[in-house]
């Protein structure tokens, strides 16, 4: 289990997250998704995109048993069609076999690079966008202080969390830099409290 001390002892200054964390602070956890083959953890985070939670389990789950003790070269040989056979749409095919080409050749350190350079880097693949390098910022290499504002869940729990409708940019940086350095325990209150409809009462 994690000690998210520090993070709520910052956050229980902002009274949305206080209540978040006397409801559901001890239901969160950032090892979900923990992988040690990156190409395999960006692989399951592409295959998350777009699709349900349900449905992404499925997918995520027939994917680890198609490729189960294949090597990086023998998943890349695997017939296009026996992916998409399994619930991955052609797109997702092509940016699952370019994020394993580029691990066959990549010398890129994740875990010493900057933040940015590992978005850059990531980015740079086709079929890895920013919430995707978010994601695997958050989850993989379990940085501390990451939002992603192309997460809608993150997005519609702050809109019923803080009842803000009308959620601009300015209001929305407003609010999140006041979690600063902790993002991403904030991150995982609000999907945990999406995830459970379980949401902030004001004090």
């Amino acid at each position: 289990m994690c000690n998210y001390t520090n993070a709520f002892n910052h956050l229980k200054k902002d009274i949305i997250m206080n209540s978040l964390i006397k409801k559901i602070g001890d239901q969160i956890s950032i090892k979900d998704r923990k992988e040690s083959d990156l190409a395999l953890a960006i692989s399951l985070l592409i295959i998350e995109q777009q699709v349900s939670f349900k449905a992404a389990i499925t997918i995520k789950k027939r994917f680890r048993k198609l490729i189960e003790k294949k090597t990086h070269i023998q998943i890349l040989n695997i017939n296009d069609n026996d992916l998409q056979s399994i619930g991955i749409s052609f797109k997702k095919v092509e940016y699952i076999k370019n994020i394993y080409r580029y691990f066959l050749k990549s010398k890129f350190d994740f875990f010493k690079e900057k933040e940015s350079l590992v978005i850059k880097e990531l980015t740079a693949i086709k079929g890895v966008g920013n919430w995707t390098a978010e994601m695997f910022l958050i989850f993989i290499l379990f940085k501390q202080n990451i939002f992603s504002k192309g997460d809608l869940a993150l997005i519609n729990s702050i809109k019923i969390n803080y009842k803000i409708n009308n959620l601009d940019n300015k209001k929305l940086d407003t609010i999140v830099e006041k979690w600063s350095p902790y993002k991403t325990t904030a991150c995982l209150l609000l999907w945990k409290s999406i995830e459970e409809n379980k949401f902030a009462d004001f004090e």
